[in-house]
């Protein structure tokens, strides 16, 4: 096997939660184009099918599944439903996440602080039991939680500390995971991500261009991030290329976090 069909994903099959957009949807494209059968996870189903089209270009299967990841109950029986309709998953790409609340810490409701944390790391918890639970019995599997340079650092300027605080909780439940089925053919890593130009992150910049400038004057490399330049991290974190690293948190930030 050379050092490149180590990275080649064919007859996997990978299930993305957020997978129709921004990160997430750059991540199944790079998956898709290793040769991965994809299972897209996403509230909205005309996204859904957006992304289905789009990805259709690269010959894989697209199947897809509608559900508010960040509702408990709906994402616990969502994730059953992928293991009884779509068989077995080998790849778990916990995407789903964000901020949506950056109301201030002595502001905030309890309320609000649970969607936060239910959304980011409850959904987690949950796709990672289910279908990581269902990797252990065939000896293989890789999954990959979407965490964020804000589960390491405070973001500044930002309100709405739930974020942090379930980025930061990802992050050590990658290293628990990691290290209950190190022995088992599963490996858990996770990437933090800086500033990314994802659709959200362009609308919010809109509103605050202030934002945008205060950020990109804190990158060492001058800018914020484009999705697909993610994609080339997860999918080492996919392949056999990654199989000795398991419980690692992979920083992609263009330096932010060096000063």
């Amino acid at each position: 096997m050379t050092i490149l069909d180590q990275f080649r994903l064919d007859g996997r099959r990978a299930c993305i939660t957020g997978g129709s957009r921004g990160l997430g949807l750059a991540v199944s494209r790079g998956l898709a184009e290793a040769g991965a059968d994809l299972v897209l996870i996403g509230r909205d189903p005309e996204t859904l099918a957006t992304a289905q089209q789009e990805l259709s270009t690269t010959g894989r299967r697209i199947d897809l599944l509608s559900v508010d990841v960040g509702d408990p109950g709906s994402s616990e029986a969502a994730a059953c439903r992928v293991l009884d309709e779509f068989g077995s998953i080998d790849i778990l790409v916990n995407n789903v996440g964000g901020r949506r609340i950056p109301t201030p810490t002595e502001d905030l409701d309890l309320s609000d602080w649970q969607r936060i944390i239910d959304l980011n790391l409850t959904s987690c918890f949950l796709w990672s039991k289910i279908l990581g639970g269902a990797m252990l019995s065939q000896g293989w599997g890789r999954i990959i939680n979407v965490a964020s340079i804000s589960g390491l650092i405070a973001t500044k300027g930002i309100g709405g500390r739930g974020y942090e605080s379930a980025k930061a909780a990802m992050i050590q439940l990658t290293r628990a995971l990691a290290a209950d089925w190190a022995d088992r053919g599963v490996t858990v890593n996770a990437i933090a991500p800086g500033g990314f130009l994802t659709d959200p992150n362009v609308r919010w910049f809109t509103e605050r261009p202030e934002l945008r400038t205060s950020m990109e004057s804190m990158v060492p490399m001058g800018r914020l991030g484009q999705p697909h330049e993610l994609a080339g991290l997860a999918l080492y974190l996919a392949s056999d290329a990654s199989s000795y690293m398991t419980g690692a948190t992979l920083v992609i930030d263009g330096g932010y976090t060096l000063w």
